[in-house]
């Protein structure tokens, strides 16, 4: 039940314009805002596919594990940097944006589960859930709630977990409850009390950035990574490797891209810089168009961008741009 204390309405996307004709348009001109307190999502013909735009407001997590607060506001930033991208994609592709979940007086648990029933609601009406952080507690009510509609679809579908991160984000929860580190942990546990298999690939991960306990809990849990040396050391072959046996376990794929994965030079506006994080070249780019032209997508996010920290929008511009790449080579279930 969507919450109207944790939400926040959409706004029109604004931009330039060069003319109205197909060939000239920007995304801001076809993106549609979607009140979803006051409508819905409108319905999709056969073979067409639709994408929404959901903005997660929140860095609590964040500041519940001693990081640097600032991306709650990432989600303004992600769109702003989004909003003039020339159109190189199908004209029957709908847009729309469906506003903000926002973190309500700390309440993060709550905002949690607005989120994650937001993105059941997303993905009823077909569309693709493209969730705009915010820290990395995006993970557990995005997730969950990709998981929510599996099991309401009761086909038995395996989803996968596929996190390029500097971070395994499985710490324990504490105290404070849930935070930005806590969310695959969180997920691990969902699936032990359902049954379920869990399924999880970080792609990224720095030995300087995990204790020794994050990765004997990773051993414990089989979750599968890739470490960031992979893509300094351009070792193609075993990133394939890993992320083709990762898609061909699964029938569905939640990925999240944390910002910090990212080396501080393309980077800087994230909550916890990596000096040595990987760079978004080519062999990068190769493995996120391996996934987003595996079919298997159910929803994606971008994390932890944080704008008060970033140095001439380079990291919301990374951001950016990975969305557009992901519109332009978009295959979803």
């Amino acid at each position: 039940m969507m919450k109207p204390d944790f939400y926040r309405q959409p706004v029109a996307w604004t931009g330039r314009i060069d003319g109205t004709d197909e060939e000239l348009l920007r995304w801001h001109q076809r993106v549609t805002p979607v009140n979803l307190l006051t409508g819905s999502l409108p319905s999709l013909k056969p073979h067409q596919q639709g994408v929404a735009f959901l903005g997660f407001a929140s860095d609590e997590g964040v500041r519940r594990n001693k990081g640097r607060v600032g991306a709650a506001e990432g989600p303004a930033a992600l769109r702003t940097a989004s909003s003039n991208f020339p159109v190189h994609f199908d004209g029957e592709l709908i847009l729309a944006d469906v506003g903000d979940v926002i973190c309500k007086d700390d309440l993060l648990e709550e905002a949690q589960q607005t989120l994650s029933d937001t993105v059941l609601t997303i993905r009823k009406a077909g569309y693709l859930p493209v969730l705009l952080g915010g820290g990395h507690e995006i993970t557990y009510g995005h997730a969950h709630g990709i998981y929510q509609h599996l099991r309401v679809r009761k086909r038995g579908e395996k989803l996968g977990l596929l996190n390029f991160d500097a971070h395994f984000d499985l710490r324990m929860k504490g105290e404070e409850g849930s935070t930005s580190g806590t969310g695959f942990w969180q997920l691990a546990q969902d699936c032990k009390l359902e049954g379920a298999p869990f399924y999880y690939l970080a792609l990224g991960i720095q030995a300087n950035s995990n204790t020794q306990q994050l990765f004997r809990i990773a051993g414990d849990l089989d979750a599968q990574y890739v470490d960031a040396d992979a893509f300094h050391l351009q070792d193609k072959a075993l990133l394939h490797a890993a992320i083709g046996q990762f898609l061909r376990d699964v029938d569905h794929v939640y990925l999240t891209i944390d910002l910090d994965v990212f080396s501080a030079a393309f980077a800087p506006g994230v909550s916890a810089t990596a000096y040595n994080g990987i760079r978004p070249d080519g062999l990068f780019l190769e493995c996120y168009r391996n996934i987003l032209q595996s079919g298997k997508l159910a929803g994606i996010d971008i994390a932890e961008l944080n704008p008060s920290l970033d140095v001439d929008n380079r990291t919301a511009k990374l951001g950016a741009a990975l969305l557009f790449e992901m519109i332009s080579n978009l295959h979803y279930h």
